[in-house]
Formats: structure tokens, C-alpha cells, sequence
């Protein structure tokens, strides 16, 4: 059944349109403004704006992490040297100051006194004595024999008691003692000629002078004790001067060299007496010795010539040389003007290789880390390599080798 408008509007209001005679329903007066319901708010969007602030952070962090990964940048190589151990019995031919194998000579003294009540009174008629240095400018050595005689420019003589040889251009330095006792001859340091020579051109090429003052010179009465009494007090001098003898040695040894045991040789020559306060007696005795050094790395060399059979003459030190023991051929000590020195070595010892830490850089400067570490296996004096580049994504060390820290690692002994 069809139903029209009619059928829809209440019975009320059609009566109402019929009495209009409009047959519409009137128009409906407008809502206000302030009635109509207001649009629905949006819904927010999710990433509401772009988030600069975290992107701020984030690449404050990335920039941090880079500046740090470039600040402990680097290339470092630690380098572990070669090493053998050496058991050495053996003969040794080294020469004065030159050659594969050179030695020097150190020499230290020291008196030491002990104060005794004395026991007696004597006449004595002591020389003074000291050091002097003879210098010889010909192009030939100069031998002096025992007694030679050195005058002082006040016409006072002293005479060396033993013969000597001063080597061409070179020096020796010896003990001299006054032709006479007294006090007189204890004098300062001063120049010597030497009278033997007058008249020919060593004259003026051989000379001496002293640098320190000549003592020991006594003539007249003095007190005294007796020989076993002396010889007592010189037992405990030798104990005092064996000790400070041996301190001062070590001290004096140059540097690079190395002193091995039984290569020190002491004597011990009593000294006039001497008066202390009244009623006593000064007993002295001096003592000096004199050791034969080598620089460690020529002695390094020898020992691994006669004893390590793949050694081709790389540079190597000895860092420890206390198990050695040194016996002379002849068993005294070499003197000034000697030009060889002949021993025995025996004991044990570590040969280690020596490190040139700006050679080790140059070789591995714009090599890749492969590269490099090949190229250190061909080197002698390296045992192990290691090979350290920062940051992670570097592949190639520095072409300037004086970026590149190259360490030296304590290496252990390879049979």
C-alpha cells in the first residue's frame, strides 16, 4: 500500500496546513549559529612534526663516536727482537781502542788510613810521588825505560820506576817519584820535560804534566810502628779498599760498554806512614784498580761469530753479562801503550738482536697490514710482529714512517 505525506504528518498539523491552504508545511525558521553543532575535533596524526631535536642528538652522538674513532686513530708495530742463548768457551784477541774488537782501560784509586798508637819513633827520608800524563805528538811511538828523568820548570826532578811506551798521537799516564825525600817535592800540579831527550825533536814532542799535586814527601823524625803492626792495619785497608775500589769501577764504565767479571785487576801498595795527633801513627795503604771494558755491542758480535751459527753480522747487545768470567792469557791486567789484550770467555750469556725502531717504520710506511707483516718476517732481527691499525676501517699503515709508533717488546729466549 502506497502512504504519501499525508499518511506521515500528524492528524494536528495537516489540519493546520488544510486551513492555510498551503498544503506545505511552513518553512522552518533558521538554527542560530550558536546551536549548530560544531565539526568534530581532528584526530591528532601520528610523527606530529618533524622530530629535530632527536636528529640533533643522534648526530651529536655519530659526530662524538667519529671524533673519538679519529682522535686514538694511529699504526703501531710492537716488535719482539731476536734472542739466542749463548754458551761461550772460547779465545778472544782485542785491540786498544780500535778494531772489530777494541778495549779501553779504566782506572780508579783510593787510600785508605787506620789510626794506631804509636810504638816507636824513626828517621825517614820519604819522596813525594803522583800521576803524571806523557804525551807524545811524533808520528812514531815513544819508549821510555826505568828511571827516565821529568824536570819541573824550578829545575826539580822525578823519575818513572818502571819503562813505559807512549803510542804515536796518543798518551799514557804513569806514576813519577822525586829523585829525593822531603817536603819540598810536595808540590802542585805543574809541566815536566824530559832532559834524556834534549838535543833531538822528541824534545819538544814528548812531554808531560800532572794534574794534581805530588805528595808524600818527608824527611826527619817521625813516630812509627812496627812492620806486623803495619802489615795488621794494611789487612783491614785492603778489606775497606776492595769495596769502594769495586763501586767506583762499575761507576766509571762508560756507556755502551760492559765490565765482565775477571776482567778487574787491583794492587794494593803500602804508603809511608803519616802523623796524626800526638802519640799516634796513620797506616795507609793505596789501592787501584784497573778494568778492561768493551763496548757491548763489539763483544755482542764476537761471541755470535764463534758461537751462533746463523749469524751474519747484525747488530746485537748483551744485556746480562754476569755468567761470563774473563781469564787473561797472561793473567795480569794490559797496561797503557799495549796494543792487544788476549783472554778466555767462558759461561752463558743472551745475545739479543738490536731494534732500529726508524728502520722497522720506513719498511712497513703505505704497506696493508699483510704486506707489512711479510716483510718483517724477513728481517733478522725481528722474532714477532704485531701490527696494530686504528681506526677498524684502515687497511694501510702511514706513508709517513714518523707516524707510525714502533715499540720495542722484552723477547724471550729462543734456544
Amino acid at each position: 500500500m502506497n502512504r504519501t505525506l499525508n499518511d506521515i504528518i500528524p492528524p494536528s498539523r495537516r489540519r493546520t496546513l488544510e486551513e492555510d491552504g498551503s498544503g506545505a508545511p511552513p518553512a522552518m525558521p533558521p538554527r542560530p549559529l550558536s546551536d549548530r553543532p560544531s565539526k568534530p575535533p581532528r584526530s591528532p596524526r601520528s610523527g606530529r612534526g618533524f622530530p629535530y631535536g632527536t636528529a640533533l642528538i643522534a648526530l651529536i652522538v655519530i659526530a662524538g663516536a667519529v671524533a673519538a674513532l679519529m682522535y686514538f686513530s694511529g699504526a703501531k708495530v710492537e716488535v719482539t727482537p731476536e734472542t739466542k742463548s749463548a754458551t761461550v768457551t772460547a779465545d778472544f784477541t782485542a785491540t786498544a781502542g780500535s778494531g772489530d774488537l777494541p778495549y779501553e782501560l779504566v782506572t780508579v784509586e783510593k787510600t785508605a788510613s787506620q789510626t794506631v798508637p804509636a810504638e816507636s819513633s824513626e828517621n825517614v827520608n820519604d819522596p813525594a810521588s803522583g800521576k803524571i800524563t806523557i804525551t807524545n805528538a811524533q808520528a812514531a811511538p815513544q819508549t821510555l825505560i826505568k828511571n827516565t828523568r821529568f824536570q819541573t820548570p824550578d829545575g826539580l826532578i822525578f823519575r818513572i820506576h818502571d819503562s813505559v811506551s807512549i803510542p804515536a798521537g796518543g798518551s799514557i799516564v804513569t806514576m813519577v817519584y822525586a829523585d829525593v825525600g822531603g817536603a819540598n817535592y810536595n808540590i802542585p800540579a805543574t809541566t815536566f820535560t824530559v832532559p834524556g831527550l834534549k838535543g833531538s825533536k822528541a824534545f819538544d814532542q814528548v812531554t808531560a804534566k800532572s794534574t794534581e799535586a805530588m805528595v808524600g814527601g818527608f824527611s826527619g823524625t817521625r813516630a812509627s810502628v812496627s812492620q806486623g803492626t803495619r802489615d795488621a792495619q794494611n789487612a783491614t785497608n785492603q778489606a775497606s779498599l776492595e769495596k769502594t775500589l769495586s763501586a767506583d769501577i762499575v761507576s766509571k764504565v762508560p756507556a755502551g760498554y760492559v765490565l765482565i767479571p775477571g776482567a778487574t785487576f787491583v794492587t794494593y801498595v803500602p804508603q809511608p806512614d803519616t802523623e796524626a795527633e800526638t802519640g799516634k801513627v796513620n797506616v795507609n795503604q793505596k789501592g787501584t784498580m784497573t778494568a778492561v771494558v768493551f763496548p757491548g755491542e763489539a763483544l755482542g758480535k764476537a761471541i755470535a761469530y764463534k758461537v751462533i751459527g746463523a749469524y751474519n753480522g747484525e747488530t746485537v747487545t748483551l744485556p746480562d753479562v754476569t755468567a761470563l768470567k774473563l781469564l787473561p792469557a797472561l793473567n795480569i791486567a794490559p797496561v797503557s801503550g799495549e796494543t792487544t789484550f788476549t783472554f778466555n770467555l767462558t759461561g752463558t750469556t743472551n745475545v739479543v738482536w738490536k731494534i732500529d725502531t726508524a728502520k722497522i717504520a720506513g719498511a712497513v710506511a703505505g704497506k696493508t697490514r699483510d704486506s707489512a707483516q711479510v716483510i718483517l718476517q724477513g728481517f733478522p732481527e725481528v722474532s714477532k710482529a704485531s701490527l696494530v691499525l686504528r681506526p677498524f676501517w684502515a687497511s694501510t699503515f702511514p706513508q709517513d714512517p714518523e707516524k707510525i709508533n714502533v715499540t720495542v717488546v722484552e723477547s724471550k729466549v729462543a734456544e
